[in-house]
């Protein structure tokens, strides 16, 4: 998998992909990763990328023209699955659309700044809209690296393991159920007695039920 990110601000993104899971998946050559600075698609001697929007009000927008040269580069040298618009108004990202990203062979991301992008580049460019939640960060640099990590660990090599991510929650629409590990007992804390019973069908139907309580509880809106 390729995932070209274009952002004005590369540095807030390198570092999440120089360290643990992602690092990994670059260096098994399992994704590549690449960083483009809007800036340097800019037309003038300034590096300028925004402007005031017409008909006035607050806020910069960034404009059409750099981002244009950059993504039409992008696609002049391969053809691309989706590209992608990380706004505040996009779809609500989930486990589902992470799966199905996962899937893809390349893929761009564009992170916004200021006010946003000038509607024309959503209009012509953009194939698909992401939000990470219902707030507004400085910019989408952020959000693209929880976009990219959580899609780069559901790539078949990623993981160690690989049905850690398809036990994860919301995989099958619940929340995971509760995790224990060593020692059994902890200052008279005990792990259920069933996961130490080494009955793998009794172990799975306390895992789903325990899955099932725990959605009711804390995220009944996925059982609707």
């Amino acid at each position: 998998m390729r995932i070209d990110i274009i952002t004005a601000v590369p540095e807030l993104l390198k570092s999440p992909f120089e360290a643990s899971i992602l690092k990994r998946a670059i260096e098994k050559k399992l994704v590549s990763v690449y960083f483009h600075n809007i800036r340097d698609y800019s037309t003038n001697s300034y590096n300028q990328i925004d402007d005031y929007q017409f008909g006035g009000g607050a806020g910069m927008v960034m404009m059409i023209e750099p981002i244009d040269k950059c993504i039409s580069k992008l696609k002049s040298q391969r053809d691309y699955d989706e590209i992608i618009y990380m706004t505040p108004d996009g779809t609500t990202f989930n486990q589902g659309a992470a799966n199905k990203i996962s899937l893809m062979k390349n893929i761009i991301i564009l992170c916004g700044h200021y006010k946003g992008v000038d509607q024309r580049v959503r209009d012509q460019f953009i194939t698909l809209e992401i939000s990470i939640g219902d707030y507004v960060l400085s910019g989408g640099e952020l959000a693209s690296a929880i976009i990219c990590d959580s899609v780069i660990r559901l790539i078949p090599g990623v993981l160690g393991n690989e049905t850690s991510a398809l036990t994860d929650s919301h995989q099958d629409g619940l929340l995971a159920p509760a995790v224990y590990t060593r020692p059994s007992e902890y200052k008279g804390w005990k792990v259920p007695e069933v996961l130490l019973s080494g009955h793998s069908k009794k172990i799975e139907e306390w895992r789903e039920e325990d899955a099932l309580k725990r959605t009711e509880l804390r995220r009944p809106d996925l059982l609707e």
